[in-house]
């Protein structure tokens, strides 16, 4: 029987790359649904492909486009952020992959949880901002979140079987980003397309600048500690310029166990979608010759400040950690519009940590005016 699949964020990099592993496997996936942000082009050719029930676009000025384009085709056609948290409850839907950018991955993920969907969860800020809320429902609802980050499904691959022992210590490489050696004074200059050419992984401009920044590897360490029940303490950043080696565990006795492979994140998507089997691929396979050296590297949280700035948040607890993730989500966006300089965006990040109001025991409400505030806090320090 097939598995029909939400794909949420279906025009980003994630989700063309899961909407390959569909076509690669017709007898087992079926796409319910597609959402979108702005690229209503990309998203009028995969509904005419995959042939969805309802097709969303989240900017509600595109959706004259979408449904003159789809009209003769029999899709639903929605628009708004509501739609897609409307379309993630549709009762023939097994699966919801949550590859939206940014906060907005958040309410989505929130309502397909009520409505019992599995979740591949590539949208890391869903963790960062509302760990404790998503992780508490998904056990109220029985729900398994499955990751889909490269590093996160590393680390579940390397947990599968070993459920029963307790981990000591995650190990969570890193790449460094393109910027790993540069001193300070040429992180100053930096320009934006340079930080847009990350060495090993083609992604999305933002998940990009955030490698760059090492902002990514502070959410990830976010994640992780929601995923796998560990503290911050229990994480160790490891970085590791190769990328072959996708994140490890170490256990009580010693034991070290890793997860290989070239950059591919076709791999991730297609463990989480057909999870606890694995899929047969034509992806290139890891060549070991071709790797005369494996290096390890501790990271430079002097020079990349927002990976401390996100070891500070999640060990303050609370909204910290959505306080983070709106500012981040500002200055990122002021970056790629050549508003603020590369290091400016931990200052504005640091100050806006500072300045907003800090709620120990937050609810949903909380993250909503959390969010709104530290972005209008951090709007106003450029």
């Amino acid at each position: 029987m097939k598995r029909n699949l939400a794909i949420l964020g279906s025009t980003g990099s994630i989700g063309t790359q899961a909407l390959e592993v569909v076509s690669e496997h017709p007898d087992l996936f079926e796409v319910y649904a597609l959402t979108a942000n702005n690229q209503v082009d990309l998203l009028i050719n995969q509904a005419r492909k995959y042939m969805p029930e309802v097709v969303v676009i989240a900017n509600e000025q595109k959706y004259p486009e979408l449904k003159e384009a789809l009209e003769d085709l029999p899709i639903k056609v929605w628009a708004g952020s509501e739609a897609i948290a409307q379309v993630v409850q549709s009762e023939p839907i097994d699966m919801v992959l949550t590859a939206m950018v940014g906060y907005a991955g958040l309410k989505p993920t929130i309502a397909a949880i009520k409505a019992g969907k599995a979740i591949a969860l590539a949208n890391k800020e869903t963790l960062v901002v509302a760990g404790e809320l998503i992780t508490a429902l998904a056990v109220e609802h029985k729900v398994p979140i499955l990751p889909v980050d490269s590093e996160h499904s590393a680390i579940f691959q390397c947990l599968a079987g070993e459920w029963e022992n307790p981990v000591e210590k995650i190990l969570l490489t890193a790449s460094g980003g393109p910027f790993r050696t540069r001193t300070m004074e040429e992180l100053a200059v930096v320009t934006k397309a340079q930080a847009l050419k990350h060495p090993n992984w083609s992604m999305g401009a933002k998940i990009t600048i955030d490698s760059a920044s090492m902002m990514n590897k502070g959410f990830e360490m976010i994640e992780a500690k929601w995923l796998f029940g560990v503290t911050p303490e229990q994480i160790q950043v490891v970085v590791h310029p190769q990328s072959v080696i996708h994140s490890m565990v170490q256990f009580e006795d010693g034991a070290v166990i890793a997860q290989l492979g070239i950059p591919n994140m076709k791999l991730p998507i297609s463990y989480a979608f057909s999870y606890p089997k694995r899929l047969h691929s034509k992806a290139p396979r890891l060549d070991f010759t071709q790797y005369a050296t494996l290096t390890f590297e501790e990271p430079d949280m002097e020079r990349f400040r927002n990976l401390a700035f996100a070891f500070d948040a999640v060990r303050r607890g609370g909204n910290m950690p959505c306080i983070l993730n709106a500012a981040n989500e500002v200055v990122v966006a002021a970056f790629l519009s050549d508003k603020i300089g590369f290091l400016q965006m931990s200052d504005v990040i640091e100050k806006t940590m500072a300045k907003a109001s800090f709620i120990p025991v937050p609810t949903y409400e909380d993250y909503v005016a959390t969010d709104a505030e530290a972005r209008r806090i951090a709007a106003g320090l450029f």
